[in-house]
């Protein structure tokens, strides 16, 4: 993949990530939602649907983010434990 010039590698990672997930998230809530494709019009029901989806993956989405926060500082709080058991002082 090329550099690109004066934008940070993990700046176009993140931004991928994103773009993952968006779309994950328009297929999966596109594949629930969307019924009639008689009209151009989208119906009420379909766009409640499709809000609700949304709310519910991003909800989702946060909740496992914070769950995974909170495993990684019991991770690094046991690992300190130990190290310091060991007589290692890694700071």
């Amino acid at each position: 993949m090329a550099q690109i010039p004066g934008v940070n590698p993990d700046d176009i990672k993140t931004f991928r990530e994103f773009l993952v997930s968006y779309n994950k998230l328009s297929e999966l809530c596109f594949m629930d939602c969307a019924k009639d494709f008689t009209t151009r019009d989208v119906k009420s029901d379909e766009e409640k649907c499709a809000l609700n989806c949304m709310e519910k993956y991003l909800k989702l989405n946060q909740r496992v983010s914070q769950r995974f926060q909170e495993f990684q500082m019991v991770a690094n709080e046991n690992m300190m434990a130990s190290n310091q058991k060991l007589g290692l002082n890694l700071k």
